[in-house]
């Protein structure tokens, strides 16, 4: 992207805000888009921020606002919710998702204060200010979470290996979840600010529900892997997700209102989208876990009789 006027860069603390308030105010910005927004303080902070200078601001929320994320973590008891999830299906009312969770450190924050929820509450209809929440995805592609998750990763890794089969126990290969190409959810960010639509909440994520299961095969169309997918209604290890995870309760989105609205479209097709993740991960390696890799748990499970298997 070329711009006709040298970008200004203001380095300050985002908890400390008044000590970068003078530069801020000279700066005079329409937008602030907050992509760091994660405790109830981030999203005060900012929208004190955003009133001080009278400009729009466009927060970075997340999907896991949703009821349906503390089912899968088992936080709440009750019934599934029904999906895809619409920017009017039912937020949590627990608080701080994954508190106590050992999570990967980002940013300077606990993970105990982590809540999005608290986040939209703070700045989504605020008398005085002018907020727009975009709801995101689990993400892939470059910068992918700044390389903390790499959510594809373990099963593009046992491709490139040679593996010739990847084993995924059957409530892990059906589970839906919403997905989006980094590239692509950065220009959902960009309509957001070109459109003055505040007070809206928007989704991001891929159309259609795809499955875990129908992930692999689309890697696998993408590395060239001939393996097989093998489904097994036991307990599997990695890259199945762990049995104390609820995987009934599905946490595909919709996203048809920015679409409607906002005309948001992705740029890229989904094989150039993971054409262009697997390139950008092979420039960008990163550390594995090797209790992740158990080849050998893998192929004593892989000599017993097949449930079901598909190819890709």
């Amino acid at each position: 992207m070329a711009f006709r006027e040298p970008v200004i860069s203001i380095h300050g603390n985002r908890t400390e805000l008044n000590r970068s308030a003078h530069e801020l105010r000279r700066f005079r910005p329409d937008v602030i888009v907050d992509a760091i927004a994660f405790t109830a303080s981030h999203g005060e902070t900012s929208a004190a921020a955003a009133r001080d200078l009278g400009a729009r601001l466009v927060v970075l929320s997340s999907g896991d606002v949703y009821r349906a994320n503390v089912i899968v973590f088992r936080r709440v008891e009750g019934s599934l919710e029904p999906t895809p999830l619409t920017e009017g299906s039912p937020l949590r009312d627990r608080m701080y998702p994954y508190k106590g969770m050992s999570l990967p450190r980002a940013y300077d924050f606990d993970w105990d204060e982590y809540d999005k929820v608290l986040v939209e509450r703070a700045t989504i209809g605020v008398p005085g200010l002018r907020a727009t929440a975009l709801r995101l995805p689990m993400l892939y592609g470059p910068g992918d979470c700044t390389g903390l998750k790499r959510r594809f990763l373990a099963f593009v890794k046992r491709m490139d290996d040679g593996r010739p089969a990847i084993l995924l126990d059957a409530r892990t290969a059906q589970w839906c979840a919403p997905w989006g190409c980094t590239l692509d959810v950065a220009d959902a960010v960009r309509l957001v600010v070109e459109h003055d639509d505040a007070g809206r909440v928007y989704n991001v994520a891929e159309p259609g529900r795809m499955t875990m299961a129908d992930w692999v095969h689309a890697w696998a169309s993408i590395v060239g892997w001939k393996g097989d997918v093998v489904i097994r209604d036991e307990a599997c290890p990695p890259p199945s997700f762990p049995r104390a995870l609820n995987l009934e309760q599905h946490l595909d989105m919709d996203s048809s209102r920015i679409r409607r609205e906002l005309g948001y479209r992705e740029r890229l097709s989904r094989r150039e989208a993971l054409t262009t993740t697997i390139a950008w991960d092979r420039e960008h390696p990163t550390e594995l876990k090797a209790e992740e890799f158990d080849y050998e748990a893998e192929d004593r499970l892989l000599k017993r009789k097949r449930d079901r298997r598909t190819d890709p």
